[in-house]
């Protein structure tokens, strides 16, 4: 069960969240993107990572690298592990995975199109 600060936590920073305060603009840059249709929803690619991993949001950034466009997820898991998820804004594959997220949730069912824990 998570404490409810986490959840707080949680339900506080379900907004894509400055990556950085030396580019106060990063807000304006997702809700452009998502108005041209370059990004999925926050809310959309969240439920998924959640669900995933088993795991809830303590903090998220958007940004982007190499012309790309990345949500990074920093999640706690239901057993308490912190785990770092970076997902393509575009098409919410998983791109990388730092930290140990235990076994997948639905592991030997296939790969959805969520994407490989990279």
């Amino acid at each position: 069960m998570f404490r409810p600060l986490a959840l707080a936590l949680a339900l506080g920073l379900a907004q894509p969240a400055l990556a950085d305060a030396k580019r106060p603009h990063d807000h304006d840059a997702a809700h452009e993107a998502l108005r041209r249709a370059e990004v999925l929803p926050l809310a959309e690619v969240l439920r998924a990572i959640e669900a995933q991993f088993n795991a809830r949001l303590i903090e998220v950034e958007f940004e982007r690298k190499s012309g790309q466009y990345i949500y990074d997820f920093e999640l706690i898991t239901a057993d308490g592990r912190i785990i770092e998820v970076e997902v393509d804004a575009a098409t919410g594959r998983v791109l990388k995975v730092e930290g140990d997220p235990g076994p997948a949730p639905d592991e030997g069912a296939g790969d959805a199109g969520t994407g490989g824990r990279g």
